[in-house]
């Protein structure tokens, strides 16, 4: 998962040693077990401990969020606030439910998104290198060759990375609906819309990803090439981002 920097954002100059158990320990450590339990399942436990012990505020809002970049539907979320509404108290439930329907307030219209393909399911698989939501859609494969539809919230962008190949390689970008950025390391920021296209080498360090404004849909066409491999580097921190 996304490496976790709160406790030294709020904390770290007031309580460092707090701050660095919350983000190396607690999420750094347990959080990170994704082996022995996925990340969504840790995500619904977590959520239903905090209705347990009541505690409703802006911290459960968190946690919602976290639960919904980690794959949790909106229906799976009304779900289990439900079922633990009969355990953890109706009052509960209620404030829960008030922070539910802030998170997953776009959901109803995400099937606007995604362009001509659909904005196909949640990206869990890559969200440790996003910032933000992404959506993914497969649309097929013919030999080394793949191409998916993938789709950027507003805000959101993948990691720094590279497409790793031996001689050829890399990756094309066919843009096909709403406003986004691409970014080689070293050059200025690219503004895109649909229909350009970025033609991207192997082994350059690059990120992509939606304006602050709006949603964002391209495709991604992987270029075959001997011994690839895409190598996952720092996030788009804000300060660059804005």
């Amino acid at each position: 998962m996304k490496k976790q920097t709160a406790g030294r954002n709020e904390l770290g100059d007031f309580a460092p040693k707090f701050a660095s158990l919350n983000d190396d320990v607690l999420f750094g450590e347990i959080w990170s077990r994704e082996d022995k339990l996925s990340l969504k399942l840790r995500s619904i436990v977590t959520i239903s401990v905090f209705l347990g012990k009541g505690l409703i505020d802006s911290s459960l809002k968190y946690h919602i969020e976290n639960a919904k970049r980690n794959g949790v539907t909106k229906e799976e979320m009304a779900e289990i606030i439900t079922h633990a509404a009969f355990y953890a108290g109706w009052p509960n439930a209620w404030g829960a439910f008030r922070y539910a329907k802030e998170v997953y307030a776009n959901d109803n219209n995400e099937s606007l998104y995604g362009g001509l393909f659909g904005i196909g399911e949640p990206n869990v698989n890559y969200a440790k290198y996003f910032v933000g939501n992404s959506y993914l859609k497969p649309l097929g494969k013919v030999g080394e060759v793949s191409i998916a539809n993938v789709t950027f919230e507003p805000g959101c962008r993948n990691n720094w990375h590279t497409h790793k190949a031996s001689k050829n390689g890399g990756q094309m970008l066919l843009c096909i609906e709403g406003e986004g950025y691409y970014q080689e390391e070293g050059k200025e920021v690219r503004k895109l819309h649909p229909g350009d296209i970025v033609m991207i080498p192997s082994n350059v360090k690059h990120w992509h990803g939606a304006t602050k404004d709006s949603w964002f849909s391209h495709l991604a066409i992987e270029v075959p090439d001997e011994d690839t491999s895409t190598i996952w580097l720092e996030p788009v921190y804000n300060e660059l981002y804005k």
